[in-house]
């Protein structure tokens, strides 16, 4: 089972990693992923009857555990796990974890627009994860973790600005989320795609709140 980030006196994954000195590492944990009501369908394996589909981008701390809920929202067709917003050129899982490349632990949110919209995974997004802590969720801690929406036109930045303000209402603190726009996004290692799939049990510190 592979933890999501290293201790400080290094451990190696497999015999390949060298010790790295790493902040905000993670500790197994059991904590279920909410189910999505009122389906338990996964991805969608069709393809949208209309052959478009649109794409979001966002970051809410691991994305072990924000993919696990994405990937259950009904005409969500795809996701991908990644690092985006900072400015090392292809990084590595090892490298971001330092929180010295300036990128998020993210996820690519390809969706059927005739199923869903972008204002609804939005709306999951704000649900999944508290938007109020700054470079933090939960035990995991660095700007690797921060909240963030990254934009790929001026729609979806009207969009999520209207949404964070809908959402400001639902918590006792400011939110912190940063709306920025997207800049290429980096797919993380085969390891972390669709992690809690293939590891059932593992690290996940996200539940869906109603």
């Amino acid at each position: 089972m592979i933890t999501k980030c290293l201790p400080s006196l290094g451990l190696a994954i497999g015999g390949l990693l060298t010790a790295l000195s790493l902040n905000a590492c993670k500790e197994r944990s059991t904590i279920a992923t909410s189910s999505i009501q009122p389906t338990e369908t996964m991805i969608d394996s069709a393809s949208p009857a209309s052959g478009q589909v649109e794409t979001a981008i966002v970051a809410a701390g691991c994305f072990w555990g924000v993919e696990e809920i994405f990937r259950k929202i009904p005409g969500v067709v795809r996701t991908t796990v990644g690092y985006t917003g900072g400015t090392t050129p292809d990084p590595t899982y090892e490298e971001v974890c330092t929180g010295r490349t300036g990128h998020a632990e993210a996820i690519e949110v390809v969706y059927d627009p005739a199923k869903t919209d972008y204002a609804t995974i939005l709306d999951f997004f704000f649900r999944l994860h508290d938007p109020t802590t700054l470079n933090r969720q939960h035990n995991d801690i660095g700007t690797q973790y921060r909240s963030a929406i990254f934009y790929t036109s001026e729609a979806q930045k009207e969009i999520a600005e209207r949404v964070k303000r809908e959402r400001a209402g639902d918590f006792k603190k400011p939110i912190v989320t940063e709306i920025s726009p997207a800049s290429v996004f980096y797919s993380a290692e085969a390891y972390h795609q669709d992690y809690l799939v293939k590891n059932p049990g593992g690290y996940n510190c996200h539940v869906l709140r109603d």
